[in-house]
């Protein structure tokens, strides 16, 4: 699965990884902003990695939760979609806007295999200092290069250089930084 290969969804090992995962966001999201220090501490146990001075505001969804990195002094608002079935890697100083989803997920266009759960997934890498506007979905397999803007309500298909401003669906460069 890590390795990008096909996997069966309903794999048994992957259903108490998948119910880690659910139980330690619920945790999370029921956590209140007046114990900051519950809320970082049980985002920690969630996530693989937390950067110092990361923010992450509930409701957070992942599918495992500890293969996602998080770099420090990072911004998560609301209502982010974290599917890590692979690996997810956040660097430092970047802003995201409610409701952004990283997907890493893939799933057969021919309807066999599909009807049969086969899956497979790939990384996301979103470099340093980048900012995601709100709602914005960012594809399988897509690396964002550092210091980029993505507009808000843009779907990430293809990997986004880094010092630029990226928007629409398809994202799609309209100017260096």
């Amino acid at each position: 699965m890590l390795a990008g290969q096909p996997y069966l969804a309903d794999d048994p090992e992957l259903a108490a990884d998948g119910l880690r995962g659910a139980l330690l966001s619920e945790r999370f999201n029921a956590t209140s902003a007046a114990d900051p220090e519950g809320r970082r501490a049980a985002l920690a146990e969630l996530l693989g990695e937390l950067g110092e001075g990361t923010e992450v505001r509930p409701p957070l969804r992942v599918d495992y939760g500890y293969r996602i990195t998080i770099g420090p002094r990072t911004f998560v608002n609301f209502g982010a979609v974290f599917l890590d079935v692979a690996r997810i890697t956040i660097g430092a100083d970047v802003q995201m806007g409610p409701h952004v989803q990283l997907l890493t997920p893939t799933h057969p266009v021919e309807p066999e295999p599909r009807r049969a759960k086969w899956e497979a997934a790939e990384p996301i890498t979103i470099g340093d200092n980048v900012w995601l506007g709100g709602g914005v979905i960012v594809c399988p397999g897509v690396t964002i290069g550092e210091n980029t803007v993505v507009g808000a309500g843009s779907v990430v298909t293809k990997n986004l250089p880094a010092n630029v401003v990226a928007v629409g669906n398809p994202a799609r460069v309209v100017r260096d930084l």
